[in-house]
């Protein structure tokens, strides 16, 4: 069996390492002001969800169930549904 020797590679001194930016200086950007009892807007009685997740709210079930069939045609792997926040209930759409 033959041994192999291994060299070290040094790099060339005429060539740079690392390339250097000088990036422009931003000005501060003005800090966003929250207020003290600021709360998340309401969301409708009818919430189209994708995966799981809320994407829109809706007055009436038909209305997100027109838009939820439209996302399903689309992407037919995705879990569509419709949540009834007064009834607690959760649609499947197929």
């Amino acid at each position: 069996m033959s041994e192999v020797v291994r060299k070290p590679i040094r790099a060339n001194k005429e060539v740079s390492r690392m390339a250097t930016l000088t990036m422009p200086k931003k000005e501060a950007a003005e800090p966003i002001m929250v207020k003290a009892g600021q709360t998340r807007p309401a969301l409708g009685r009818f919430r189209l969800q994708v995966d799981r997740q809320t994407k829109a709210t809706y007055a009436s079930m038909d209305e997100a169930e027109t838009a939820g069939k439209a996302i399903k045609k689309a992407h037919p792997i995705v879990q569509v549904s419709v949540y009834d926040a007064e009834q607690s209930a959760q649609t499947l759409l197929d």
